[in-house]
């Protein structure tokens, strides 16, 4: 081999031919944008956890709903899921009783399905980069790997006019080639790790939302049965 030779790796990739440096193009744009998810999903949901966090203290700090709810519609666009939650089961809820329904079952039933829609409404806001770090995670590789396959055909194919081959001759196409492998790594390992992360916390939030609806829904059912059962409720 000639120790003048240069093996860097811009170098491996300057001289790759022009299939391989599309895919290694795609590549490291896949990681660019990977590495932005990564970090504007982690803000997202550190954001995300602390209003919860904060309005699941005032919701259980003893403060009327009604007090909770003009609050809600007030902070609407900067509230956290779980206040929006709330407000859309508050909202529907006096729509109702406003209609002088009584009715306990279609009173929890209209107020559960209004809080179902805001929690899917929410939860796919929260959800959103999720899919994008998975389709790199699990794509990545394939396309290094076709790279790979790829310049190793090139590269044979240029040793078939050659009369003697020799190690030095061979190395550079096949390192060129297994470059496009090492980027595909590069850019899924990062995605894999943050989206199986990601994936446990954002079940974590669905969780807590999930419970809190039930446990709304509890309070207003007792609500509700305090007003039937007492004399003006009749």
């Amino acid at each position: 081999m000639n120790p003048t030779q240069d093996m860097s790796i811009l170098h491996l990739v300057l001289q790759a031919s022009w299939v391989v440096q599309l895919v290694m193009l795609i590549l490291v744009a896949a990681s660019v944008a990977s590495w932005a998810t990564i970090f504007r999903k982690a803000q997202a949901l550190k954001r995300v956890r602390r209003l919860n966090e904060e309005f699941e203290e005032d919701f259980w700090s003893g403060n009327s709903l009604n007090d909770l709810y003009t609050s809600a519609t007030q902070n609407a666009k900067h509230g956290g899921p779980m206040e929006r939650i709330f407000a859309s089961g508050m909202r529907e809820y006096r729509k109702l009783r406003e209609r002088h329904i009584t009715d306990p079952a279609t009173l929890m039933d209209g107020t559960r399905r209004a809080m179902r829609a805001s929690f899917q409404r929410e939860m796919d806001v929260v959800e959103s980069g999720l899919s994008f770090l998975g389709t790199v995670g699990s794509v990545s590789p394939y396309v290094g790997l076709f790279g790979t396959v790829w310049g190793v055909m090139h590269a044979f194919t240029g040793f078939a006019n050659m009369e003697q081959i020799t190690l030095a001759t061979v190395a550079p196409g096949i390192a060129e080639a297994l470059v496009a492998t090492a980027m595909g790594l590069f850019a899924a390992i990062p995605a894999v790790t943050a989206y199986n992360r990601y994936a446990h916390q954002i079940e974590r939030v669905a969780v807590a939302q999930e419970t809190f609806v039930e446990e709304f829904t509890n309070i207003l059912q007792r609500n509700i049965s305090g007003i039937a059962s007492s004399p003006s409720g009749h």
